[in-house]
């Protein structure tokens, strides 16, 4: 399931009105309402949960958290501000949840090097996915505040003011903090490359 909203442009605020207003028909019990929201939506939460989390394996789960979480909560959503970032901002919270838990808990296997063991049993040889790691341990490197905010606007694609107003602070700050993950992801890409050519 993708998001059917525009990644950007002018569409974008017209489609984050329509899948506001649906979300306030969910919350009246409109049951297609509810389906369209969810579609709208599932891409960019998918997404945003996915590189927040480091975690491409918990991200479905991570995902269907946020959207159980919001049909919760949704009776207390009022429209103030875009069902978007509402419901961002409930996924962040379920990254955050799920991590705190996963801290607490003991890992066991039955192998002497249990990461090692995670990483063989991944999925390889898929389109895109060396490229798909690489990106996730080039934005891991980050600071989490540049890293967030590179995220929301380059990834999900948040504009820099719903960006400033779902993590608290000002847009120049927002700013500044992509400007700077970019400057870092370019200089740690550069580095991985030479390194690469040394190697072959």
């Amino acid at each position: 399931m993708i998001s059917v909203l525009p990644a950007s442009g002018a569409g974008r605020a017209s489609a984050d009105a329509s899948a506001t207003a649906w979300a306030l028909a969910a919350r009246g019990g409109d049951p297609d309402a509810a389906d369209r929201f969810v579609r709208a939506l599932h891409g960019d939460v998918l997404r945003y949960v996915t590189y927040l989390s480091g975690d491409p394996q918990a991200a479905h789960d991570l995902t269907q958290d946020t959207f159980v979480r919001a049909f919760g909560s949704l009776h207390h959503f009022e429209g103030r501000s875009s069902a978007r970032t509402w419901l961002l901002s409930i996924a962040r919270r379920a990254v955050v949840d799920s991590l705190r838990r996963a801290s607490a808990r003991p890992r066991i296997a039955d192998a002497v090097d249990w990461h090692a063991a995670q990483e063989r049993a991944q999925p390889r040889g898929l389109p895109g996915f060396d490229d798909g790691v690489a990106l996730l341990e080039l934005l891991e490197s980050l600071p989490g505040e540049r890293r967030e905010a590179f995220l929301l606007t380059q990834v999900v694609g948040l504009s820099y003011e719903e960006t400033a107003g779902f993590v608290g602070c000002p847009v120049g700050t927002v700013r500044s903090r992509v400007s700077r993950a970019r400057v870092s992801l370019e200089r740690l890409l550069r580095e991985a490359e030479a390194l690469s050519a040394v190697a072959a």
